[in-house]
Order: structure tokens, then C-alpha cells, then sequence
């Protein structure tokens, strides 16, 4: 019989792609920022990332050494976590935040709902959200050797002057691994050139974002003023880095631009009428929550359904 003939079950479609090579990828394309921000924050934000990235590896395998699991640390899923939330941290903070946050990323985000794959939210930005609730003076501290003060984002609020070639480049204060645009930007085009990620969710982010702030933001079209709102905080990382999540984003093509735009719409809000300066973390976790109502209503008919009747 021709295998054309031949009926298996699906997937009929299969990639050559393994998820260790797809996070070696990111690791490597999160390198210019982690390098930038160890250049920028000294010795104790690398000691804070080897720390962090330490914490979320091991607890990935002795969670699964004592629940008999087999071992899978070596699909670097737990090290992909552990940086982002390393970067994601402030460079003053103690190393106790983040083992408490790696831990939590990977013991109650990833783990205890299925383990990779079966998380419902970036565990990254899950244990974030968790250590800004319950250590906000430690998180939004971002006072360090090298800056002090309010980060740019925050002046810009308060409706003070910055400057945005700073920004772009990174000589401000920040977290980690958010201060350098053209850092992140280099990482993502290592993404994109090794078609790891597309621009749908990144590109309708930062678009409506963009188009939420002129709308909303009472300065009209001022680039200088835009420019700063997209270099400023965790915009850039978190559209490229953690919106992008395969298992946290929605898997249909219009869906991805729903949620794009979602998050676009949602930090524009965070950010000018909430309290804080930042929104990136929360607008994301949001549209993970929001993910299989987004997938339902984008979801391509099936072939020969949803026709009208004779």
C-alpha cells in the first residue's frame, strides 16, 4: 500500500526543532543584555544572575528527583527562567530574592501545574508579579553604585526631562537586563534571524502601545516623548522575550494579534493612569490568564463548517 494511504494520528507536521535548541536561542539572545547589564550594575548583578539561574535549575531537579519524574533539566527550560528573572530584577537586590523568586517560578508557576508546557503564565513574570506583591520596597528600589535616584521612567510620570539617548543605549538605572534597547534589539534580531519568534506579537505591541500613548498620553505625536515610553522600563524585553513564550501565547496567527494588541492597550494603561511607572509585568500575566478565551474566539473553522444552510 502507498504511504499515502497509511492513517496515524497527529501530529501529521513535525519540526526538527527541539525545545533545547529553541532555549539554547534565547539564552543566546538574552547574552547582549545580560552582558550589558553586568557591565552597567558591576559584580553583584552577575552574582544575582548565577544565583537566580541556579535557583530555578535546582529546583526543577529536585522537584523531579523526589517526585520520580524524569529529570529534564537539560532542555535549559529552567536556566531560559531563571535568566529572565534575573534580568527582571533590581541590581542592588539582596541574592535571598532571587532564590525565593526562582523557586516560585519553578515550584508553583511551572511545576506544580504540569511542568513545561502546562503552565498557564511566564513563570518569569509569575514569580515578578509575586516578589513586587510581597517585597515592594526591595523591588522598586533600583538605587545601586553606579545610579541613584528615580529611574527615567519613573521621572517621566512626574512629567521631569530625560534623556532618551541614555535610554536607548542604557546608561540609566533600571533592572538588570531592561536599561539597553539596542541590547535587547540585538538579542531579538538573533530570535527572528533564526526564526525562533516572528514580529505578530511583538510588532502589534508596540504599535498599539505606541498608538494608546499619542491617544492618551496628552502629548500628541511627540517622538521624543515616545521614544523614552518605548526605551524606558521593561517594554522591549517583555514583547520579545516573554510575550513571545510559546506555551503562554495564544497558537492562532489573528490570535497573536489580539493579544499583541491586548498587551499594547493594557500597558499604555498601567502606565499612565496607575499608580506606578510600569506595567509591562501585569499587562502580560493578564493576557496569558486571557489566552484560551483569545484561542476559542480565534480559532479557523473547520473545513466544510460554519457554512449557512440551503
Amino acid at each position: 500500500m502507498s504511504d499515502l494511504m497509511k492513517v496515524s494520528s497527529n501530529p501529521h507536521i513535525r519540526s526538527k526543532a527541539t525545545t533545547g535548541g529553541i532555549m539554547g536561542a534565547v539564552i543566546l539572545a538574552l547574552l547582549p543584555a545580560t552582558f550589558f547589564g553586568v557591565y552597567n550594575f558591576g559584580l553583584h548583578a552577575l552574582i544575582l544572575i548565577l544565583v537566580t539561574v541556579a535557583s530555578t535549575v535546582l529546583t526543577e531537579y529536585i522537584y523531579e528527583l523526589l517526585m520520580k519524574k524524569r529529570v529534564t533539566v537539560n532542555d535549559l527550560s529552567a536556566t531560559v527562567t531563571g535568566l529572565l528573572l534575573a534580568l527582571n530584577l533590581p541590581p542592588g537586590a539582596p541574592l535571598w530574592l532571587g532564590v525565593v523568586g526562582g523557586v516560585f517560578a519553578i515550584l508553583v508557576v511551572k511545576m506544580l501545574f504540569g511542568g513545561l508546557g502546562q503552565n498557564f503564565m511566564n513563570p518569569a513574570l509569575g514569580a515578578r508579579c509575586f516578589l513586587l506583591i510581597s517585597f515592594t520596597s526591595i523591588m522598586t528600589n533600583f538605587d545601586c553604585d553606579a545610579y541613584s535616584g528615580a529611574t527615567p521612567l519613573t521621572a517621566l510620570k512626574a512629567g521631569e526631562s530625560v534623556n532618551v539617548m541614555d535610554m536607548i543605549l542604557g546608561h540609566t538605572g533600571g533592572t538588570i537586563g531592561e536599561t539597553s534597547m539596542v541590547a535587547i534589539v540585538a538579542g531579538a534580531c538573533i530570535l527572528i534571524l533564526l526564526d525562533i519568534i516572528d514580529l505578530r506579537i511583538p510588532g502589534s505591541y508596540i504599535v498599539s502601545f505606541v498608538i494608546f500613548i499619542v491617544l492618551f498620553g496628552g502629548r500628541g505625536f511627540d517622538s521624543a516623548y515616545i521614544s523614552a515610553q518605548l526605551a524606558g522600563g521593561g517594554l522591549m524585553l517583555g514583547a520579545f522575550f516573554m510575550a513571545t513564550d510559546y506555551v503562554t501565547r495564544p497558537i492562532t496567527k489573528r490570535g497573536q494579534y489580539v493579544f499583541g494588541i491586548f498587551l499594547g492597550i493594557m500597558t499604555g494603561i498601567f502606565r499612565l493612569f496607575a499608580p506606578g511607572a510600569e506595567g509591562v509585568s501585569y499587562a502580560i500575566i493578564l493576557g496569558n490568564l486571557l489566552v484560551p478565551l483569545i484561542e476559542k474566539v480565534t480559532l479557523p473553522k473547520a473545513f466544510g463548517k460554519g457554512g449557512e444552510r440551503a
